[in-house]
Parts: structure tokens; sequence; C-alpha cells
């Protein structure tokens, strides 16, 4: 077998298109929340705090000294971060508790009783007939 083969029947197994499919619906989703937090979340705490942006707020380590740089600790960004972190593991853990309840609903489904076998129903209506003479 060579090794394209391989690949390619690794690549097409079911679970690796669902992963992929999966990863790439996360990164828009994340997209989605980290603009969300950046966009709208932050820009109302920022003014209810005092008018601070959150993405502009660093701790100054060293100044810029001629064409060097200052060397800054971006925390504000980190806050962001955390933030969308937060958001998004909430709605990971909002669809998984979702899926576990349809399962246990779908494994507490009573099943139906066996159906009796072609004896037990032939027993049945010889006693039935039983009865009535």
């Amino acid at each position: 077998m060579s090794m394209m083969t391989e690949f390619r029947d690794f690549a097409m197994r079911g679970n690796v298109v669902d992963m992929a499919v999966g990863i790439v619906i996360g990164g828009a989703f994340g997209k989605i929340v980290s603009s969300f937090v950046s966009d709208v979340l932050m820009p109302p705490i920022g003014m209810i705090i005092g008018g601070v942006d959150f993405s502009e707020l660093a701790l100054t380590l060293k100044e810029a000294s001629g064409e060097v740089a200052a060397v800054t600790m971006n925390y504000g960004a980190f806050i962001q971060t955390v933030i969308d972190f937060v958001i998004i593991a909430f709605a990971i853990f909002m669809v998984i508790k979702a899926m576990n309840n349809m399962k246990k609903k779908e494994e507490a489904a009573p099943e139906e009783p066996p159906k009796p076998s072609k004896e037990e129903v032939l027993l049945g209506e010889i006693r039935d007939l039983l009865k009535k003479e």
C-alpha cells in the first residue's frame, strides 16, 4: 500500500473530516467572540470604569530611547483575551451540556418489551380456547 493511498484512507475517515469541520467552525466562532468582546462588551465596561480603552492598557517596563521602542506589558489585551476564553468556554460547556442531556433522554427512553415467540403466542391462543370451553 503506497503512502498516498494510506494517507487518503486516513483523511477520508469520518472522524478526521468531522474534526476538521469542528476546527474550522471553532476558529470562526473564536473570531466572532473576540470581536464581540473587543467591539461590543469592552467599550461600555471601559466607559463605566472611566473612559478606559482596555486594548491600550499597558505597564511600561522600559521607556523608549531613540529608535528603540518602549518595552510594555500589555495587560489590557490580556484581560480581553481572558474574557474571550471565558465566553468561548461557557458556550462550549452549554453545547456539551445540551448534547449530554439529549444522550440521557435517548438512553432513558423505555425499550418496548420483547415480542413473544411463536410458541408463546400459540400457547396463549390454546389457553384462550380452553377458557372459552
